[in-house]
């Protein structure tokens, strides 16, 4: 299986929307975040958003694991990226980079970065949409889904999955 790490947003919005499930059933043991990611987790917990705390459970639970930069090359492309993306996604794109990691992001700047890196990606919508593909979830309860994540903040390019 390939490993999948996530940024802040991405991860943040299964854990918002209660559908953290779905990161579990597809990428259980082979999902990642940054500790910089972590690092975001704890400070959304700390402005209000007690959702994100599922995240630090999944971390605890061992689903999901945390991903630390530990090469020489990790860190200078880090270091690079930093300059115009945020920590979160810099150290992802260093790691899915490095250790040739699928990137689950939905921030344009970064995912230009990473195209232009050769780092595969997928996003929030692209998830739901392989959840409805492999009836894990039905198109109704993806869409369900969705509306929760917008009403949280998500800027989706969709307002329903029928659209992709």
């Amino acid at each position: 299986m390939l490993e999948i790490i996530f940024d802040c947003c991405c991860v943040s919005n299964f854990a918002l929307s209660d559908s953290l499930f779905i990161l579990e059933n597809f990428y259980s043991k082979s999902a990642y975040i940054t500790n910089f990611v972590s690092a975001e987790i704890m400070k959304g917990i700390q402005q209000g958003h007690k959702d994100l705390v599922k995240i630090q459970e999944a971390l605890r639970e061992g689903w999901l694991k945390e991903a630390v930069l530990n090469s020489k090359k990790e860190k200078s492309l880090y270091e690079t990226l930093s300059v115009s993306l945020g920590l979160g996604e810099a150290s992802s794109i260093a790691v899915a980079k490095s250790r040739e990691f699928i990137f689950a992001c939905d921030d344009r700047a970064a995912r230009r970065e990473s195209g232009l890196l050769d780092v595969k990606l997928t996003g929030t919508v692209g998830i739901l949409k392989k959840a409805v593909r492999q009836r894990k979830i039905n198109l109704s309860e993806g869409n369900l889904i969705l509306a929760r994540m917008i009403e949280t903040g998500f800027y989706s390019p969709v307002k329903s999955l029928e659209e992709i």
